[in-house]
């Protein structure tokens, strides 16, 4: 049998010994340089209306496509306490209750037919309604948002749907160790106020048509809405048609959302909620901190270290690659926008490890407040950290509306461009400094579901009461 060598094989070849030969300086990959990456954050155009109304603009015409966010200045922070859930609501009604002169068949028809993707959602500071449709579409689609800002329908079949919806979930919370977990550590953090409360049959039941109604008068306004607009579009044309559709809109004084303020502080309870199943889900969390708080790049720093950077930190080698103990071990900091958000730190272990499990994880958080850590891991946390910075930025549409919620939640100028430097710049005893003002393992609040009895030796290993909560209450 001959052997057949392809002409661009051969050259290949050549190429590849002529390399090898004697003469040729070979490198080994730690020699090799290479110039500086430089990364600027994409340029988004910033417009407003004479009414008041936010623009944020970004042309991308890779694809026929358009995406539109609207963001409303309140969110279901102003939830009163007897109608928790109002704001979740408001937010499905105004997407499906109708718009102007349209019944809420039609207004699906009508998305429908354009081939639309029409979607609201209420958080706890912003009301915000996405649509994504084709180019060639855009009077149809931005007319269609224009109706449902300025006439909506709330359509009370549509409200009961909702209102349905929502009590079914309510009824199936608690099939979820998680969720048990998550809603009674936030009650316990934040006491009653809207963010330590999660709705309830009785309190979605209380929400009512007028309630809607009034959430919408007292803060749908020009000068409280925000529009994110990228895609394939004619940017003369867009602002015509926006003018055009909002132009009249008039501007009128209003009482911007109050945002409660945190108040008293959190008691570093141990709660247990009992549910028959062969593991245990463990939640420690304390408040933390807000996007003001002068040390949060080395809170970030810091967290990925403990737990935030998956196998390489500190949580995740010593209790699940080195013991075995649990799948995944995990930290956040929940950095909040107007208000302090929480710190977490989780994972599930078997029943029978629970107390080593949950006596490791203070440790490793004292082991970060006694000691610098080591410069190998403040490098790698570091380096991750700045290196997925970028990929913040891989979605038009995402670079659009993250420069919309930084100038609405009043971050300071050059936050994107000084990121990565900031972070590149935190050293381990910014580290040691963060752990210690930020970290109180003995303090922090203990969550623990699962099995009852498989729990009673956790308050004398503990050294804490145990208060039993019932029904993730």
């Amino acid at each position: 049998m001959k052997l057949r060598f392809s002409p661009l094989l051969l050259l290949a070849l050549s190429l590849l010994l002529s390399s090898c030969s004697p003469g040729a300086e070979m490198l080994r990959p730690d020699q090799l340089s290479f110039p500086p990456l430089v990364f600027h954050p994409p340029e988004v155009e910033r417009l407003e209306l004479p009414n008041g109304i936010r623009l944020y603009l970004k042309e991308d015409a890779e694809l026929p496509l358009l995406e539109v966010t609207a963001m409303i200045g309140a969110g279901s922070i102003g939830d009163p306490p007897g109608r928790t859930g109002e704001g979740m609501l408001y937010a499905a009604a105004l997407r499906t209750g109708g718009a102007g002169s349209r019944s809420p068949d039609e207004v699906d028809r009508m998305l429908e037919r354009l081939a639309a993707d029409f979607s609201a959602g209420s958080d706890d500071y912003a009301t915000t309604l996405e649509l994504s449709l084709q180019s060639g579409d855009l009077d149809a689609g931005l007319g269609l948002l224009a109706d449902v800002l300025l006439k909506p329908g709330f359509a009370p079949e549509r409200l009961e749907l909702a209102r349905k919806q929502a009590i079914e979930g309510v009824r199936r919370q608690n099939d979820d160790p998680g969720s048990i977990a998550s809603r009674a550590l936030m009650k316990a953090l934040y006491g009653d106020h809207p963010l330590g409360r999660t709705p309830t049959v009785e309190t979605l039941s209380a929400v009512d048509r007028n309630d809607l109604l009034d959430f919408h008068r007292s803060y749908v306004h020009p000068d409280n809405l925000w529009l994110a607009i990228s895609g394939d579009f004619d940017r003369a044309a867009l602002l015509e048609t926006l003018h055009r559709l909002f132009g009249d809109w008039p501007r009128v004084p209003f009482t911007p959302q109050a945002i409660p303020p945190l108040t008293g502080s959190p008691r570093g309870a141990l709660l247990v909620a009992p549910k028959e199943i062969p593991q245990t889900t463990i939640l420690l969390g304390e408040i933390g901190i807000d996007k003001s708080a002068p040390d949060q790049y080395a809170v970030r720093v810091m967290n990925y270290i403990l737990g935030g950077g998956g196998f390489n930190s500190r949580l995740m080698s010593e209790i699940r690659s080195d013991r075995g103990l649990a799948y995944s071990v995990y930290s956040y900091y929940q950095i909040g926008r107007l208000l302090p958000g929480p710190f977490v730190a989780g994972c599930e272990t078997k029943s029978a490890s629970t107390v080593e499990v949950v006596q490791l994880m203070r440790r490793i958080m004292e082991e970060m407040r006694s000691e610098p850590v080591a410069e190998h891991e403040l490098h790698l946390a570091r380096e991750s950290l700045v290196n997925s910075f970028i990929f913040a930025f891989d979605d038009s549409h995402d670079v659009v509306t993250q420069a919309m919620r930084l100038d609405y939640y009043g971050y300071p100028e050059g936050y994107l461009e000084t990121f990565r430097d900031r972070v590149a710049a935190v050293t381990a005893a910014d580290v040691l400094a963060a752990a210690r003002a930020r970290l109180h393992p003995e303090t922090q609040t203990l969550v623990l579901v699962g099995d009852q009895a498989a729990l009673e030796a956790v308050p004398a290993a503990l050294g804490r009461p145990v208060e039993i909560i019932r029904d993730g209450e």
